[in-house]
């Protein structure tokens, strides 16, 4: 508890910094801000002062006052002195240019030579991402990595271990840590992922980039039957609501699984159906390439 005391008020104190700077560096004093916003001068130095709860409210308003973006006080971009200039070149970047950047900033590759066979799939939990993944692997000949699993093996603890000491925020940053790290392994490889990694912007798109990625489908019934046959009810929750609250994840998921750039379908066939489907949809991404280990 009281580390997480400690970060809310390094978070209160750099939120104070920013305003200050931002203020000072538009050449206003407290008095001219709170006429500005209709806040008390009292409440601007406390806010500077990195002082009390800020509600997200009146630091809008602080915001609005100075002309200035309300994230850009809330994360801040220290670091990229010009964030905000390349921001407003995205907004106005057609497709095109925000890929090229994409391939710039990431370091991919730029010459149109043939993508590494690497393989990626992703889905809610019950899709069969670790049962068709490895089956698929075995039968291309190619490794099978679980990336929870990989997470696990360089950080000697278990997910929930994980989740237990350092929470989602820190699950995520090892997340994204290790997809990094595969993304530099020399030959083919079926991946398979955590259902949640598509909620995180810049490891999905590192992933998007890195591997073909494919989304392997089911109806929600579907998922909720395997994830019983797995028994992972416990952890799903085995009341009334749980079909809802499966299917309220999957309709905000589906947006983002749906930018793979293949799908395939597991609903209602045998396994050796789904293990088809997705060789054949593998090997006719890499046509022409070797594509066994």
């Amino acid at each position: 508890m009281t580390g997480a005391v400690e970060q809310e008020s390094l978070f209160l104190s750099d939120l104070g910094r920013r305003v200050r700077h931002a203020r000072t560096v538009r050449g206003l004093s407290r008095k001219l801000l709170s006429q500005t916003s209709g806040l008390s001068e009292r409440y601007i130095a406390q806010l500077e002062g990195g002082q009390g709860n800020v509600s997200i409210i009146l630091l809008r308003r602080v915001a609005d006052a100075m002309g200035v973006r309300l994230d850009d006080l809330i994360t801040g971009n220290d670091a990229i002195p010009d964030w905000p200039v390349l921001r407003d070149l995205l907004g106005h970047a057609s497709p095109a240019q925000i890929a090229a950047a994409k391939d710039a900033l990431s370091g991919g590759p730029r010459d149109g030579s043939m993508p590494r066979p690497r393989v990626a799939v992703v889905g809610l939990r019950g899709a069969g991402k670790s049962t068709l993944g490895r089956m698929t692997a075995e039968r291309l000949g190619w490794p099978f990595i679980e990336l929870n699993a990989e997470i696990e093996r360089e950080n000697a603890l278990s997910v929930q271990e994980i989740f237990a000491i350092y929470g989602q925020e820190g699950y995520r940053r090892l997340e994204q840590a290790a997809l990094r790290r595969l993304t530099e392994h020399p030959g083919p490889l079926v991946l398979a992922t955590s259902g949640g990694i598509v909620a995180e912007p810049l490891t999905y798109d590192l992933l998007l980039q890195a591997f073909f990625t494919v989304w392997l489908k089911a109806r929600p019934e579907e998922h909720m039957q395997r994830v019983r046959d797995q028994g992972h009810l416990a952890m799903t929750g085995d009341h009334a609501s749980a079909m809802l609250e499966l299917r309220a994840v999957l309709a905000s998921r589906e947006p983002l699984y749906a930018r793979a750039s293949a799908t395939v379908d597991t609903s209602d066939v045998p396994v050796d159906v789904m293990v088809d489907r997705l060789t054949r949809t593998i090997e006719a991404r890499f046509q022409g390439q070797a594509v066994t280990a």
